[in-house]
């Protein structure tokens, strides 16, 4: 977020994980990335992808084009989020490391 490590978001057979990074929860001007992924310690978790970071997936043409050119799996929501949200319109942007 704003160019700052903000937290992780993994995968696992479980489902879908976020974490905040506690250097980032320090900062004075940390602020959460969304409303429904409040600044806290704890660990989210979800059988499905968040909805503020499905929301960053193209749509429509855009992602017909991603998933050709890429030859992505269009059941595979990690993927395209790592494919194509690392330059999204806005504050966050997604890395994969």
């Amino acid at each position: 977020m704003h160019d700052r490590l903000s937290g992780i978001l993994t995968e696992d057979e479980n489902g879908f994980h976020f974490k905040y990074d506690l250097t980032y929860l320090e900062l004075k001007d940390a602020e959460p990335i969304s409303l429904t992924l409040p600044l806290e310690e704890k660990e989210f978790e979800s059988k499905v992808m968040f909805p503020f970071f499905d929301g960053l997936i193209p749509e429509g043409w855009l992602l017909d084009i991603a998933q050709k050119n890429w030859k992505l799996d269009p059941r595979d929501r990690m993927e395209i989020l790592l494919k194509t949200c690392q330059d999204c319109i806005g504050a966050v942007a997604i890395e994969e490391i």
